[in-house]
């Protein structure tokens, strides 16, 4: 009797936790620049889930180190619930492939809460680049004599992993020239410093409106809503190429899982907000949502697929 008891004033005592949750400003860690994707997604769903929470969201720009700077903030964080983290491929399902050490493990450190949205990479190329095509540019990479060089939004990123897994398929050369988010690195394209950038392509949209890029490929299966104009690379030449950026909300393991429910449930329901689903549509994302357990199965499943890539390209970084 006693220990029932016990148990009914245990599950009580949480209950109220996660009822009172979160009683003090909620810090959101965004382990990208301002006016990346990953800043959009966090100030957008941080606008609706200020509403339900009583209280504000605080976005932290945190980039650097191929978002690992902003995640080990999380992982290291107070597990009360709040402080939370925008986590993306890179850091999340690849990063424990290819780097020698990492400050946190993101399986041990980390709780998946829920899938924010997934989107494919586009390729961008400067205004001046003579490919029309994808076969014409990995003709012009070929040629090249491996002087090409590429952006990505930083080192064990989905846009880094994208460009090695393609020209190692397409069989050209070309020198990896890391940055700290999508807007370093589209300017770095748009002033011909680099050669050709994967990444998702709201970032791009105004370089490519202004002439500055051009935009050959996607990397999805099918074509792009919102710019079916846009040829995949499958159907260039390349059949069942896919590479698929995503991103979710983590907290520091240890917080209450009563917290982590209200939070899945709390943005679930924000992620049907119509508003949201408009805003994301504009931007090319394709909504998230599902179970914590879901998320956390998801990114097991893309760990096993990208690391025995990593493995057979041979990616490793310091």
């Amino acid at each position: 009797m006693k220990r029932l008891l016990a148990l009914v004033i245990g599950a009580l005592a949480l209950a109220a936790t996660a009822q009172d949750w979160p009683g003090k400003p909620v810090k959101l860690v965004v382990p990208a620049p301002a006016g990346s994707s990953l800043d959009f997604i966090a100030r957008t769903l941080g606008d609706k889930l200020r509403e339900r929470w009583k209280q504000p969201i605080v976005v932290d720009n945190k980039p650097g180190a191929g978002g690992m700077l902003g995640m080990a903030v999380v992982a290291k964080a107070q597990p009360d619930g709040l402080t939370l983290g925008i986590g993306f491929n890179g850091p999340i399902a690849f990063g424990p492939h290819m780097y020698r050490k990492m400050s946190y493990d993101p399986a041990r450190d980390l709780l998946p809460i829920v899938l924010t949205s997934s989107q494919p990479n586009v390729l961008a190329v400067p205004a001046n680049n003579p490919a029309r095509t994808l076969p014409e540019y990995v003709a012009w990479a070929k040629q090249q004599n491996g002087k090409l060089s590429y952006a990505s939004v930083g080192a064990g990123s989905s846009s880094h992993l994208t460009m090695e897994l393609f020209r190692s398929t397409a069989g050209f050369e070309a020198t990896h020239v890391p940055f700290a988010g999508s807007p370093p690195a589209g300017l770095s394209l748009a002033s011909g410093e680099t050669h050709g950038l994967f990444t998702v392509a709201p970032a791009l949209l105004p370089l490519v409106q202004s002439g500055r890029i051009r935009l050959l490929a996607a990397t999805s299966l099918k074509r792009m809503e919102g710019v079916a104009e846009l040829p995949t690379v499958a159907e260039q030449g390349y059949p069942g190429f896919e590479a698929l950026a995503w991103n979710g909300l983590f907290a520091p393991t240890g917080t209450p899982p009563e917290v982590v429910a209200r939070i899945n449930a709390d943005a679930n329901a924000v992620m049907q907000d119509a508003a949201v689903r408009e805003a994301f549509a504009k931007q090319g994302l394709v909504i998230g949502g599902g179970t914590a357990d879901s998320f956390k199965s998801f990114i097991a499943a893309e760990g096993r697929k990208w690391g025995a890539i990593i493995q057979k390209v041979g990616i490793t970084v310091d």
